[in-house]
């Protein structure tokens, strides 16, 4: 099941997977935490908090996950989430005071540093290698949908049985459906794309070593930290700063839904016309599209609200897309899932503390607090036109030319 004719079932299967554990996840608090925090008597920042240790906790342990994935394969570590995200879940519905929430969080915490996108490019690179590029953007595709799913799900079913049994019934699916799904992912039997030269980067490149390496890693999780800060806080707080540049409350919610649709079509954009470019060009052009989308909504206003939308959308999506496969493209496929974990630990710490942080520059600066995330949007095209970049195989005598198979 792991060669290219089987590579449609994998993107279809590992996709819905990942919609699932977005969904019952990252995406849960925001239909059900008010319900929560009144039922178990704390505050609805306080359900937040719980999140943001989550994000924590995940942050920290992907690197592991993607060790484990290096060392494994997909198949073990990908189900064995779907058990730990149940369980957490499961936590959740019987929590009855912030201890019990808590502790909930870090269970679903160890799941998402093991069971989200990162270790489902990991599990791509690991079976695929080279060829993982149009993978990767098949599951961001279908996965892109999680909110579209995920919040009307929450909240139906959280009107017909409590946001216990919400949590409950989103456990349940992770056994009966996603389960099932990474069941599907092929063994894997050997490491040979970690350890296959031909299989060294997803075009005719050596990859980066030495000081270059170090150096790119740098720039990589810069570029990464800055980019989830940003998509965190518009996804925190864009109703609000749009009203804050002019708005009503009305064009504000439907502005914002814009955001999601714009996405996926970033992310065809990137299966149609970009994956012709080189990875990095790619990158660098999302990178743009917030700042360049901020300066229109700071100088016009209003008017502006939907064109910053889709810009920042569709940047976000591209951007998603990269993760995966600027590390792959970068430093090859040996050793993937965990430099790539460990390259999104800014990342995540980053996402973390970001609704708490722009919010604040909200609070001081109204919708001068655009500036702020605009210039970190320019920070992370910086990094990226800073990125060294892997050297071309025919230019070395020495090395075997290898000729790429991807479209």
């Amino acid at each position: 099941m792991g060669g290219p004719r089987h590579l449609p079932v994998v993107v279809a299967a590992l996709g819905t997977a990942q919609t699932l554990a977005w969904a019952s996840t990252y995406y849960l608090p925001a239909m059900l935490a008010v319900p929560m925090a009144r039922d178990l008597g704390v505050s609805t920042p306080t359900v937040f908090a719980a999140f943001s240790l989550a994000l924590i906790v995940s942050a920290l342990l992907r690197p592991y996950a993607g060790r484990a994935i290096d060392r494994w394969g997909a198949r073990p570590v990908l189900s064995s989430t779907n058990g730990v995200f149940a369980l957490g879940l499961a936590a959740l519905a019987n929590a009855h005071g912030p201890a019990g929430l808590f502790g909930a969080w870090v269970i679903l915490g160890i799941g998402m540093g093991s069971g989200l996108y990162e270790a489902a490019f990991s599990a791509l690179v690991r079976l695929y290698g080279r060829d993982s590029r149009n993978a990767i953007t098949g599951i961001t595709l279908i996965a892109g949908f999680a909110s579209t799913i995920g919040w009307p799900l929450s909240n139906l079913l959280e009107h017909q049985v409590g946001w216990r049994g919400a949590c409950y019934a989103w456990a349940a699916m992770h056994l009966l459906i996603g389960l099932p799904l990474n069941l599907l992912l092929p063994r894997a039997a050997s490491a040979d794309h970690a350890s296959d030269p031909a299989q060294a980067t997803p075009s005719d490149a050596v990859p980066l070593t030495g000081a270059r390496a170090k150096r790119a890693g740098v720039l990589l999780a810069m570029v990464f930290a800055a980019t989830w800060f940003i998509s965190t806080a518009m996804a925190a707080h864009l109703p609000r700063l749009l009203q804050a540049n002019g708005a009503t409350l009305a064009t504000a919610v439907a502005v914002g839904a814009l955001i999601g649709p714009a996405q996926v079509a970033g992310r065809l954009l990137e299966f149609g016309f970009l994956r012709r470019l080189h990875p990095l060009l790619s990158a660098r052009l999302a990178a743009l599209m917030h700042p360049v989308g901020a300066s229109l909504l700071l100088f016009i206003g209003a008017p502006a609200a939907a064109v910053f939308a889709v810009m920042h959308g569709a940047g976000n999506g591209i951007l998603t897309i990269a993760n995966g496969t600027l590390p792959l493209v970068l430093f090859g496929t040996k050793g993937y899932g965990q430099r790539q974990g460990m390259l999104m630990v800014p990342a995540r710490l980053a996402q973390a503390s970001s609704p708490w942080l722009f919010g604040l520059c909200l609070d001081q600066w109204g919708e001068a607090a655009l500036w702020v995330s605009g210039a970190i949007g320019l920070l992370a095209f910086g990094a990226l036109f800073a990125m060294p970049q892997p050297s071309d195989k025919s230019a070395s005598p020495a090395a075997p030319v290898i000729h790429s198979t991807s479209s």
